[in-house]
């Protein structure tokens, strides 16, 4: 870092020090040359000096304070005579410290005080500098208003720098203020496109993970009791659940591979409603009994995201059923195309989740399912029937063009 750098940090970070060292400064500059010439009065003038000078080290933490007593030293002179001293250009300080820290009504308070003070000094000690009431007018009118202009020029000079220094840290606090709230902006944005995320994640992972489990499950109860009498079948229910293991081992490499950022991640399409079809095969090797029917002609496009989100709800309605409904169970899926989208309805003929006992925490596929079909502008509906039994409904809109 730079020295400049450097200084003007420690000097933002050392601010009574900074004051103390001017203190020092301006009275080893003002104050000992008159000692050293035994100038008469010299007592006087080093208190006054003083008096102007000292309270300079309150001058950022006491403003109001430190302003109050170098005016009352200056209105103290005013009043009894007492000759300015070099150090009374300490108002001048003063005075651009007010404007740049101070509450606006005393610096305000300041600068009228200032000019007026600064006016009646000229007219007060007029004879220090030529200016007596024996001198021609001719001559001293216009040099008094030439004194009077430059004085008060350095007053109304004090306080504009001051006043614009004022706004500068002002602007600068606005800055940071801004820059702060954005950074919490941005935080609580990638706060909640990583909850998105994760969310999505457990949704395609309960997708995958659950269906492909609910039939291995399924299909291994089957064998266990089969193996006994039916070796045959037995066999090809093993098959079943290694197809299936293995279907879901590749579709969790790939969803690992996409979340890892694997270029040579597996980018098969992913499922549409032409492999609803399967899907339907792979449960019926299950044990279950289930029917698909297509009704309706498409008067719409479905995008490519909408058509997995009914792959997902046919399939979570599904897996639903091979876990809750029980054994000889009746499942029934329909697609319908209507005038407005397409409805899916899965109705089965089981217990249905709420009478399984298993099933505490249940409904995190229910609300995964909700969430897919929302993103879609479509709804979904999930509850036990009248007669017995569940029944699953979705509706996805067309895309509107």
């Amino acid at each position: 870092m730079d020295i400049h750098l450097r200084l003007a940090r420690w000097v933002r970070t050392h601010p009574r020090t900074v004051d103390a060292c001017l203190v020092l400064a301006i009275l080893l500059l003002f104050v000992l040359p008159f000692a050293a010439d035994g100038i008469e009065g010299y007592t006087l003038i080093v208190v006054v000096s003083a008096a102007l000078t000292v309270p300079l080290v309150w001058r950022r933490s006491r403003i109001v304070l430190s302003a109050g007593l170098v005016a009352g030293v200056s209105v103290i002179q005013l009043v009894t005579g007492i000759e300015p001293v070099a150090a009374q250009f300490v108002i001048l300080i003063t005075l651009f410290t007010l404007a740049a820290h101070g509450p606006r009504w005393a610096s305000l308070g300041g600068l009228g005080l200032a000019v007026a003070g600064t006016s009646i000094g000229l007219v007060r000690y007029g004879t220090l500098i030529g200016l007596g009431p024996g001198q021609p007018a001719l001559t001293t009118v216009p040099l008094f208003l030439i004194l009077l202009f430059l004085v008060e020029s350095l007053v109304l000079l004090a306080w504009t720098l001051g006043d614009l220094s004022r706004s500068r840290r002002l602007t600068y606090q606005a800055l940071e203020d801004r820059t702060r709230r954005l950074e919490v902006e941005r935080q609580q944005e990638r706060d909640l496109a990583a909850a998105d995320e994760r969310s999505h994640i457990a949704r395609e992972m309960h997708d995958i993970v659950a269906h492909s489990l609910s039939v291995i499950i399924t299909q291994a109860d089957g064998a266990r009791y089969a193996s006994a009498h039916s070796p045959e079948v037995a066999v090809r229910t093993l098959g079943t659940i290694a197809d299936t293991g293995r279907g879901s081992l590749r579709e969790m490499r790939r969803l690992l591979g996409v979340l890892r950022g694997d270029e040579s991640a597996s980018t098969r399409p992913l499922p549409t409603l032409d492999d609803v079809d399967s899907l339907v095969r792979s449960v019926r090797r299950s044990g279950i009994r289930v029917a698909c029917r297509r009704t309706g002609t498409p008067r719409g496009d479905l995008p490519p995201g909408a058509e997995l989100t009914a792959y997902r709800v046919v399939q979570e309605a599904l897996t639903n059923v091979l876990r809750h409904a029980g054994a000889a169970t009746t499942a029934d899926v329909v697609l319908d195309h209507g005038p407005r989208g397409l409805s899916i309805t899965v109705d089965d003929d089981g217990r249905g989740a709420a009478a399984d006992p298993a099933t505490a925490g249940a409904g995190q596929g229910i609300l995964g399912m909700t969430e897919r079909v929302r993103l879609y502008d479509g709804s979904v509906a999930a509850a036990p029937r009248t007669g017995g039994g569940y029944r699953v409904e979705a509706f996805i809109p067309y895309t509107r063009t």
